[in-house]
């Protein structure tokens, strides 16, 4: 007891000594649990009712979550996040790391001009690139279709059909946005790397590849984990780009073929529905898959150390 009274005295002796301080960061803090933490805890509890935004609430438990992982329509939502996304990520990281390179290799000229190029798509409106998008995908006047008339393919009907090709206009678009975004922060990281080690690897008659693959991408593994996760945070809030190519159609449009996560929960609450607790249900859903990724790419950066064998 008399340790605990001790160690009391001491933190508030530590906080009136430093109460100034205290009292400057206080607004923070306060703002943070009204507008961050009150909400998430609020949205948590949420999840385990029954509510329409109007009347009494009603305590279900973990019906939600029940109904949730037995709707086949999320299952679906998923799987067109998941394949958008992990095929939208080889031309990210992949296209983000050659275009860093050539930049920062001085292969051409112009090199602020060409990062502002690259990395506009990130600032620019999403609603107005969706837009553009959706005349250069379209059936009759689309200009993709236009090219490809030239080289004796017929019309595809891109967002229409089966739906099932509405995926590569937003696998296009999802991409096109995050190469310059990533782009711009492995130039950073290039530029970080000492000149002395692409000297000696010119030196050794190493080529481009040889480059990158065996100096480049190592030394830029923490960056690269980093820009995974974040581009695949952006995966799972897909959704301006597929609601605005299917006609603003909360269903992802034909056989919900744009239907991704973040549209499926907005369906549910405010928008298409007033289901506030299943919706809160499918926002902590997509919280954990999100924590679970990330856990997967932290993981995949740290060095894996030999085992030493004892003897």
């Amino acid at each position: 007891m008399g340790k605990k009274r001790r160690g009391r005295k001491g933190f508030l002796k530590v906080l009136y000594e430093n109460r100034v301080a205290y009292v400057y960061i206080a607004p923070f803090f306060l703002l943070f649990a009204i507008f961050s933490l009150f909400p998430i805890a609020m949205g948590f509890g949420l999840s385990f009712f029954r509510w329409d935004g109007m009347s009494a609430m009603h305590f279900i438990g973990l019906e939600n979550y029940l109904n949730l992982f037995k709707d086949v329509l999320f299952w679906k939502a998923l799987r067109n996040t998941l394949v958008i996304g992990i095929i939208a990520h080889i031309p990210i990281l992949f296209g983000g790391l050659v275009l860093a390179y050539i930049l920062n290799a001085k292969l051409i000229r112009g090199e602020n001009i060409f990062k502002t190029i690259y990395f506009m798509p990130m600032v620019t409106s999403s609603v107005a690139i969706s837009i553009i998008f959706m005349q250069l995908f379209s059936n009759n006047y689309g200009l993709i279709n236009f090219i490809g008339s030239f080289f004796g393919f017929g019309k595809v009907n891109w967002l229409g059909g089966d739906g099932s090709l509405i995926k590569v206009a937003v696998i296009v678009m999802f991409a096109w946005k995050w190469i310059g975004w990533n782009m711009v922060i492995y130039l950073a990281g290039m530029q970080g790397i000492s000149h002395d080690i692409y000297e000696a690897s010119r030196i050794d008659g190493a080529s481009h590849i040889q480059t990158i693959s065996k100096i480049t991408i190592p030394l830029l593994k923490p960056i690269i984990i980093f820009t995974l996760i974040q581009s695949t945070i952006g995966m799972f809030n897909l959704f301006t780009e597929p609601f605005i190519l299917t006609n603003s159609s909360w269903t992802g449009g034909i056989n919900n073929g744009g239907l991704t996560l973040m549209m499926y929960l907005l369906n549910k609450a405010p928008q298409g529905g007033t289901a506030y607790g299943y919706a809160s249900a499918v926002a902590y859903v997509i919280t954990v898959f999100i924590v679970l990724f990330s856990v997967i790419f932290n993981k995949m950066s740290k060095d894996r150390q030999p085992v030493k064998r004892r003897r």
